[in-house]
């Protein structure tokens, strides 16, 4: 074999680690999963307030990231007959073939073992809660996504369950101050999805899903109003955190505004019902959580 036949062979073997490695990331929802890992992280420091290190911090991370990507990889194995209907989901690895589902399978099991381990370093009720949340998006939310716009509310449940497993591994046990954080992540996630499901109706509808209230075929004009609602429902849990658990004004306050944001995005989704009042929503809602939960810290 001359040099320019070993160039290539590397060349070629480049690249496909370089693919293997491009469906790893995908197989894993990585950006999904970094928010996970954020809110998780968020929930620790702002129960821990100064008391936590940085070697929880990171084993947090890492036991958060593998369960996360356990859920998502199972995610794409279940709906792989659907996601290739999809525009945004057409090019996942088992959707297309590139991956087996076998592999995918094999990935979520040992992902989510060593995760729940990791885990289960602070307490068994954190790696507990890490389980329940990959069994519920797994195999209760995924499914029932072609059958109930129900799913839209089981998946809230693994979807805030984060902060809540961030807030165990420093205190150990279910404190009221998680559940109001647990509270106001599950309620954030209304507005957040139905704008994305918004934008994406066409989508959902060519893969059978049925996640965003209808009538007559198209999405049912009282989405906005049920957005502001699910918002609006943080305020009496700001007030109670500040009037039972002793959170400052600043935050409390600061909260409120960035909830009265909120609402009003939502209003306008109501309002004008269009795609540019949906994305308003949408890119408001990617800030609205880490800026909350980084005032109960700060504040």
């Amino acid at each position: 074999m001359n040099k320019q036949e070993t160039y290539s062979t590397i060349a070629i073997a480049s690249q496909e680690k370089f693919s293997k490695v491009r469906d790893y990331i995908l197989l894993v929802k990585l950006r999904l999963s970094l928010v996970v890992v954020v809110s998780s992280i968020l929930g620790y420091m702002v129960v821990a307030n100064g008391n936590g290190n940085w070697v929880d911090l990171l084993l947090l991370a890492a036991g958060g990231f593998l369960v996360t990507s356990a859920a998502n990889a199972l995610n794409q194995v279940l709906e792989k007959d659907f996601d290739i209907l999809m525009t945004r989901t057409a090019n996942r690895p088992v959707a297309t073939g590139r991956m087996k589902a076998s592999e995918a399978v094999m990935f979520a099991g040992l992902s989510c073992l060593l995760g729940i381990v990791v885990l289960a370093t602070f307490n068994p009720l954190t790696a507990l809660l890490g389980m329940l949340s990959l069994i519920i998006y797994a195999f209760v939310y995924t499914p029932l996504k072609r059958y109930s716009t129900l799913a839209v509310a089981v998946g809230a449940i693994p979807g805030a369950l984060p902060v809540m497993i961030g807030a165990t591994a420093f205190s150990g046990t279910l404190t009221l101050f998680a559940f109001c954080l647990f509270a106001i992540q599950f309620l954030w996630q209304f507005p957040h999805f139905w704008s994305i499901g918004y934008l994406g109706f066409d989508d959902y509808k060519k893969a059978g899903y049925k996640l965003l209230p209808e009538r007559m075929g198209q999405i049912d004009r009282n989405l906005g109003i049920s957005s502001m609602f699910y918002a609006g429902l943080v305020i009496p849990v700001a007030l109670f955190m500040f009037i039972r658990l002793d959170i400052s004004i600043i935050s409390t306050s600061f909260v409120m505004l960035c909830t009265l944001v909120y609402i009003y995005l939502s209003y306008g989704l109501h309002r004008s019902f269009d795609r540019s009042s949906a994305l308003r929503l949408m890119f408001y809602s990617f800030f609205y959580l880490p800026l909350v939960l980084i005032a109960y810290w700060l504040f």
